[in-house]
Protein backbone atom coordinates (compact mmCIF):
# COMPACT_ATOMS: atom_id res chain seq x y z
CA UNK A 1 0.00 0.00 0.00
CA UNK A 2 1.22 3.48 -0.83
CA UNK A 3 2.42 5.56 2.12
CA UNK A 4 -0.04 8.24 1.04
CA UNK A 5 -2.89 5.74 1.41
CA UNK A 6 -1.66 4.64 4.85
CA UNK A 7 -1.68 8.26 5.97
CA UNK A 8 -5.13 8.72 4.43
CA UNK A 9 -6.47 5.72 6.35
CA UNK A 10 -5.34 7.29 9.62
CA UNK A 11 -6.80 10.72 8.75
CA UNK A 12 -9.89 10.00 6.65
CA UNK A 13 -11.22 6.62 7.84
CA UNK A 14 -13.61 6.87 10.77
CA UNK A 15 -16.31 5.09 12.74
CA UNK A 16 -19.86 6.36 13.04
CA UNK A 17 -19.21 6.64 16.79
CA UNK A 18 -16.53 9.28 16.17
CA UNK A 19 -19.18 11.92 15.54
CA UNK A 20 -22.05 11.91 18.03
CA UNK A 21 -25.34 13.15 16.63
CA UNK A 22 -25.21 16.23 18.84
CA UNK A 23 -21.91 17.28 17.25
CA UNK A 24 -23.27 16.74 13.75
CA UNK A 25 -26.39 18.80 14.43
CA UNK A 26 -24.32 21.60 15.94
CA UNK A 27 -22.13 21.69 12.83
CA UNK A 28 -25.05 21.64 10.38
CA UNK A 29 -26.03 25.31 10.74
CA UNK A 30 -27.51 26.45 7.41
CA UNK A 31 -26.26 23.48 5.37
CA UNK A 32 -29.15 21.54 3.85
CA UNK A 33 -29.16 17.76 3.44
CA UNK A 34 -31.06 15.71 0.86
CA UNK A 35 -31.36 11.93 1.08
CA UNK A 36 -32.10 10.06 -2.16
CA UNK A 37 -33.23 6.45 -2.42
CA UNK A 38 -32.99 5.07 -5.97
CA UNK A 39 -35.63 2.34 -6.17
CA UNK A 40 -36.79 -0.33 -8.60
CA UNK A 41 -39.32 -2.85 -7.25
CA UNK A 42 -38.31 -2.49 -3.60
CA UNK A 43 -41.73 -2.47 -1.93
CA UNK A 44 -40.53 -4.95 0.72
CA UNK A 45 -37.84 -2.66 2.15
CA UNK A 46 -38.22 0.94 0.98
CA UNK A 47 -40.98 1.80 3.45
CA UNK A 48 -38.98 0.76 6.49
CA UNK A 49 -35.96 2.80 5.36
CA UNK A 50 -38.08 5.89 4.78
CA UNK A 51 -39.82 5.45 8.14
CA UNK A 52 -36.52 5.25 10.05
CA UNK A 53 -35.14 8.37 8.38
CA UNK A 54 -38.38 10.30 8.96
CA UNK A 55 -38.62 9.24 12.59
CA UNK A 56 -34.98 9.55 13.65
CA UNK A 57 -33.51 12.27 11.42
CA UNK A 58 -36.37 14.55 10.36
CA UNK A 59 -38.06 15.37 13.66
CA UNK A 60 -38.19 18.73 15.43
CA UNK A 61 -35.67 17.37 17.94
CA UNK A 62 -33.32 15.96 15.25
CA UNK A 63 -33.63 18.10 12.08
CA UNK A 64 -30.67 16.60 10.24
CA UNK A 65 -32.33 15.66 6.94
CA UNK A 66 -34.20 18.42 5.13
CA UNK A 67 -35.42 16.45 2.12
CA UNK A 68 -36.16 12.76 1.51
CA UNK A 69 -36.78 11.66 -2.07
CA UNK A 70 -37.43 8.21 -3.51
CA UNK A 71 -36.53 8.24 -7.20
CA UNK A 72 -38.61 5.46 -8.74
CA UNK A 73 -36.93 3.86 -11.73
CA UNK A 74 -40.09 2.40 -13.30
CA UNK A 75 -41.22 -0.02 -10.58
CA UNK A 76 -44.03 -2.44 -11.43
CA UNK A 77 -44.80 -3.25 -7.79
CA UNK A 78 -46.04 -0.95 -4.98
CA UNK A 79 -42.68 0.75 -4.36
CA UNK A 80 -44.06 4.24 -5.03
CA UNK A 81 -47.16 3.78 -2.88
CA UNK A 82 -45.24 2.26 0.03
CA UNK A 83 -42.58 4.98 -0.04
CA UNK A 84 -45.15 7.78 -0.18
CA UNK A 85 -47.17 6.27 2.66
CA UNK A 86 -44.03 6.15 4.79
CA UNK A 87 -43.41 9.84 4.23
CA UNK A 88 -41.07 10.20 1.25
CA UNK A 89 -41.54 12.46 -1.73
CA UNK A 90 -41.70 10.06 -4.66
CA UNK A 91 -40.51 11.18 -8.08
CA UNK A 92 -40.75 9.08 -11.22
CA UNK A 93 -37.55 8.87 -13.24
CA UNK A 94 -39.29 9.64 -16.53
CA UNK A 95 -40.79 12.86 -15.15
CA UNK A 96 -37.32 14.34 -14.62
CA UNK A 97 -35.71 16.09 -17.62
CA UNK A 98 -38.30 14.60 -20.00
CA UNK A 99 -36.54 16.03 -23.07
CA UNK A 100 -33.72 13.50 -22.45
CA UNK A 101 -35.01 9.93 -22.95
CA UNK A 102 -34.21 7.87 -19.86
CA UNK A 103 -31.72 5.03 -20.01
CA UNK A 104 -32.14 2.00 -17.76
CA UNK A 105 -29.75 1.83 -14.84
CA UNK A 106 -29.03 3.04 -11.35
CA UNK A 107 -26.60 5.76 -12.41
CA UNK A 108 -29.28 7.34 -14.58
CA UNK A 109 -31.55 7.70 -11.55
CA UNK A 110 -28.81 9.14 -9.35
CA UNK A 111 -27.92 11.69 -12.03
CA UNK A 112 -31.53 12.81 -12.46
CA UNK A 113 -31.97 13.09 -8.70
CA UNK A 114 -29.72 16.15 -8.72
CA UNK A 115 -32.39 17.91 -10.76
CA UNK A 116 -35.19 17.32 -8.24
CA UNK A 117 -33.31 17.86 -4.97
CA UNK A 118 -31.89 21.01 -3.48
CA UNK A 119 -29.63 20.00 -0.57
CA UNK A 120 -26.09 21.30 -0.29
CA UNK A 121 -25.20 17.73 0.70
CA UNK A 122 -26.73 14.81 -1.20
CA UNK A 123 -26.80 11.39 0.46
CA UNK A 124 -27.54 8.24 -1.57
CA UNK A 125 -28.95 5.13 0.15
CA UNK A 126 -29.90 1.91 -1.65
CA UNK A 127 -33.56 0.98 -1.22
CA UNK A 128 -33.04 -2.78 -0.69
CA UNK A 129 -31.42 -2.57 2.77
CA UNK A 130 -32.84 -4.70 5.58
CA UNK A 131 -32.62 -3.88 9.29
CA UNK A 132 -31.80 -0.32 8.29
CA UNK A 133 -30.13 1.98 10.80
CA UNK A 134 -30.03 5.77 10.75
CA UNK A 135 -26.26 5.37 11.24
CA UNK A 136 -26.02 4.81 7.49
CA UNK A 137 -27.04 8.43 7.01
CA UNK A 138 -25.43 10.14 10.00
CA UNK A 139 -22.18 8.26 9.43
CA UNK A 140 -21.63 9.53 5.90
CA UNK A 141 -23.23 12.95 6.24
CA UNK A 142 -21.38 13.78 9.47
CA UNK A 143 -17.89 14.40 8.04
CA UNK A 144 -19.30 16.69 5.36
CA UNK A 145 -20.80 18.89 8.08
CA UNK A 146 -17.87 18.84 10.50
CA UNK A 147 -14.91 18.81 8.09
CA UNK A 148 -14.98 21.47 5.36
CA UNK A 149 -12.11 19.82 3.46
CA UNK A 150 -14.09 16.59 2.86
CA UNK A 151 -16.19 16.43 -0.32
CA UNK A 152 -17.31 12.79 -0.61
CA UNK A 153 -17.81 10.09 2.03
CA UNK A 154 -18.40 6.38 1.40
CA UNK A 155 -19.92 4.03 3.95
CA UNK A 156 -17.97 0.90 4.84
CA UNK A 157 -19.45 -2.15 6.50
CA UNK A 158 -19.41 -5.90 6.76
CA UNK A 159 -21.52 -7.66 4.12
CA UNK A 160 -22.62 -11.12 5.27
CA UNK A 161 -23.71 -13.65 2.65
CA UNK A 162 -26.01 -16.49 3.73
CA UNK A 163 -25.05 -15.82 7.32
CA UNK A 164 -21.30 -15.91 6.72
CA UNK A 165 -19.56 -12.63 7.62
CA UNK A 166 -17.36 -10.92 5.08
CA UNK A 167 -18.52 -12.99 2.11
CA UNK A 168 -20.63 -10.36 0.35
CA UNK A 169 -19.25 -7.90 -2.16
CA UNK A 170 -18.09 -10.51 -4.64
CA UNK A 171 -17.82 -8.07 -7.56
CA UNK A 172 -15.85 -5.72 -5.32
CA UNK A 173 -13.26 -8.36 -4.48
CA UNK A 174 -13.03 -9.97 -7.93
CA UNK A 175 -13.24 -6.90 -10.16
CA UNK A 176 -13.28 -3.47 -8.53
CA UNK A 177 -10.54 -3.92 -5.94
CA UNK A 178 -8.01 -5.36 -8.42
CA UNK A 179 -8.81 -2.57 -10.90
CA UNK A 180 -8.38 0.14 -8.29
CA UNK A 181 -5.18 -1.32 -6.85
CA UNK A 182 -3.61 -1.70 -10.29
CA UNK A 183 -4.75 1.51 -11.96
CA UNK A 184 -5.77 3.92 -9.17
CA UNK A 185 -3.70 2.73 -6.18
CA UNK A 186 -4.52 5.91 -4.27
CA UNK A 187 -8.05 4.49 -3.92
CA UNK A 188 -6.84 1.16 -2.52
CA UNK A 189 -7.86 2.14 1.01
CA UNK A 190 -11.59 2.11 0.31
CA UNK A 191 -13.23 -0.89 1.99
CA UNK A 192 -16.46 -0.70 -0.05
CA UNK A 193 -15.69 1.19 -3.26
CA UNK A 194 -18.89 -0.09 -4.91
CA UNK A 195 -21.17 0.48 -1.92
CA UNK A 196 -24.40 2.31 -2.66
CA UNK A 197 -24.35 4.42 0.50
CA UNK A 198 -22.33 7.60 0.09
CA UNK A 199 -22.78 11.34 0.49
CA UNK A 200 -21.16 14.25 -1.28
CA UNK A 201 -21.36 17.97 -1.66
CA UNK A 202 -23.63 19.03 -4.48
CA UNK A 203 -20.84 21.33 -5.68
CA UNK A 204 -18.83 18.19 -6.47
CA UNK A 205 -21.58 15.93 -7.82
CA UNK A 206 -22.81 18.50 -10.33
CA UNK A 207 -19.32 18.59 -11.91
CA UNK A 208 -19.00 14.82 -12.42
CA UNK A 209 -20.20 12.64 -15.30
CA UNK A 210 -22.49 9.77 -14.26
CA UNK A 211 -22.27 6.33 -15.90
CA UNK A 212 -25.91 5.35 -16.36
CA UNK A 213 -25.61 1.78 -15.05
CA UNK A 214 -23.69 -0.40 -12.62
CA UNK A 215 -20.44 1.47 -13.19
CA UNK A 216 -21.68 4.63 -11.47
CA UNK A 217 -20.03 4.01 -8.09
CA UNK A 218 -16.60 3.27 -9.51
CA UNK A 219 -16.87 6.09 -12.01
CA UNK A 220 -17.83 8.69 -9.40
CA UNK A 221 -15.06 7.56 -7.06
CA UNK A 222 -12.34 7.72 -9.72
CA UNK A 223 -13.55 11.06 -11.07
CA UNK A 224 -13.87 12.51 -7.57
CA UNK A 225 -10.26 11.54 -6.89
CA UNK A 226 -9.13 13.47 -9.94
CA UNK A 227 -11.37 16.43 -9.08
CA UNK A 228 -10.78 16.99 -5.35
CA UNK A 229 -7.81 14.73 -4.54
CA UNK A 230 -7.53 11.88 -2.06
CA UNK A 231 -7.82 14.09 1.02
CA UNK A 232 -11.21 15.26 -0.25
CA UNK A 233 -12.48 11.68 0.10
CA UNK A 234 -13.28 9.72 3.26
CA UNK A 235 -15.03 6.60 4.57
CA UNK A 236 -16.98 5.77 7.73
CA UNK A 237 -17.66 2.38 9.32
CA UNK A 238 -21.42 2.06 9.89
CA UNK A 239 -21.54 -1.60 10.96
CA UNK A 240 -23.31 -4.30 8.96
CA UNK A 241 -25.17 -4.04 5.65
CA UNK A 242 -27.92 -6.56 4.92
CA UNK A 243 -29.56 -6.52 1.54
CA UNK A 244 -30.85 -8.60 -1.35
CA UNK A 245 -27.99 -10.38 -3.15
CA UNK A 246 -27.82 -10.75 -6.92
CA UNK A 247 -27.46 -14.07 -8.73
CA UNK A 248 -24.29 -15.03 -10.60
CA UNK A 249 -25.46 -13.87 -14.01
CA UNK A 250 -26.46 -10.43 -12.70
CA UNK A 251 -23.07 -10.16 -11.00
CA UNK A 252 -21.39 -10.97 -14.31
CA UNK A 253 -23.23 -8.14 -16.04
CA UNK A 254 -22.34 -5.83 -13.18
CA UNK A 255 -18.68 -6.80 -13.45
CA UNK A 256 -18.62 -6.15 -17.19
CA UNK A 257 -20.14 -2.69 -16.76
CA UNK A 258 -17.64 -1.82 -14.03
CA UNK A 259 -14.73 -2.96 -16.15
CA UNK A 260 -16.07 -0.93 -19.08
CA UNK A 261 -16.36 2.16 -16.87
CA UNK A 262 -12.77 1.71 -15.74
CA UNK A 263 -11.52 1.11 -19.26
CA UNK A 264 -13.22 4.26 -20.48
CA UNK A 265 -11.36 6.26 -17.85
CA UNK A 266 -8.06 4.61 -18.66
CA UNK A 267 -8.21 5.38 -22.33
CA UNK A 268 -10.51 7.57 -24.36
CA UNK A 269 -9.22 5.85 -27.48
CA UNK A 270 -9.76 2.16 -28.21
CA UNK A 271 -12.81 0.76 -26.45
CA UNK A 272 -13.45 -2.86 -25.52
CA UNK A 273 -16.38 -4.59 -27.19
CA UNK A 274 -19.44 -3.48 -25.16
CA UNK A 275 -21.19 -6.87 -25.11
CA UNK A 276 -21.19 -9.76 -22.67
CA UNK A 277 -22.21 -13.33 -23.52
CA UNK A 278 -23.30 -15.62 -20.69
CA UNK A 279 -24.61 -19.19 -20.76
CA UNK A 280 -27.74 -20.71 -19.26
CA UNK A 281 -28.78 -24.34 -19.43
CA UNK A 282 -31.85 -24.80 -21.59
CA UNK A 283 -33.68 -27.68 -23.26
CA UNK A 284 -30.85 -28.08 -25.80
CA UNK A 285 -27.96 -27.72 -23.38
CA UNK A 286 -26.11 -24.53 -22.62
CA UNK A 287 -27.59 -21.62 -24.55
CA UNK A 288 -25.84 -18.27 -25.03
CA UNK A 289 -27.43 -15.04 -23.87
CA UNK A 290 -25.78 -11.82 -24.99
CA UNK A 291 -26.30 -8.53 -23.16
CA UNK A 292 -25.23 -4.99 -23.94
CA UNK A 293 -22.80 -3.58 -21.39
CA UNK A 294 -23.70 -0.14 -20.05
CA UNK A 295 -21.69 2.30 -22.15
CA UNK A 296 -23.57 5.58 -21.91
CA UNK A 297 -22.63 8.32 -19.48
CA UNK A 298 -24.51 11.47 -18.56
CA UNK A 299 -22.58 14.75 -18.64
CA UNK A 300 -21.97 16.78 -15.48
CA UNK A 301 -25.32 18.14 -14.32
CA UNK A 302 -23.83 21.64 -14.29
CA UNK A 303 -23.81 21.45 -18.11
CA UNK A 304 -27.58 20.81 -18.34
CA UNK A 305 -29.50 23.95 -19.29
CA UNK A 306 -32.53 23.20 -17.10
CA UNK A 307 -30.30 22.70 -14.07
CA UNK A 308 -28.43 25.94 -14.73
CA UNK A 309 -31.70 27.85 -15.01
CA UNK A 310 -32.94 26.36 -11.76
CA UNK A 311 -29.78 27.43 -9.95
CA UNK A 312 -30.14 31.00 -11.21
CA UNK A 313 -33.79 31.11 -10.15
Amino acid sequence: MLEEVERWLSRRSWSVADRPLERILAAKRATTVSVVLPALNEEATVGDIVAVIRRELMSEAVPLVDELVVLDSGSTDRTAEVAAAAGARVVARDDVLPRIPAAPGKGEVLWRSLMVTSGDVVCFVDADLRDFSADFVTGIVGPLLTDPDVDLVKAMYDRPLDGAPGQGGRVTELVARPLLNLHWPRLAGFVQPLGGEYAARRSLLERLPFPVGYGVELGLLVDALHTVGLDGLAQVDVGVRKHRHQDGHALGRMAAAIYRTAQLRLSRGHMVRPWLTQFERGERGFEPRTYAVDTEERPPMAEIAEYARRRVA
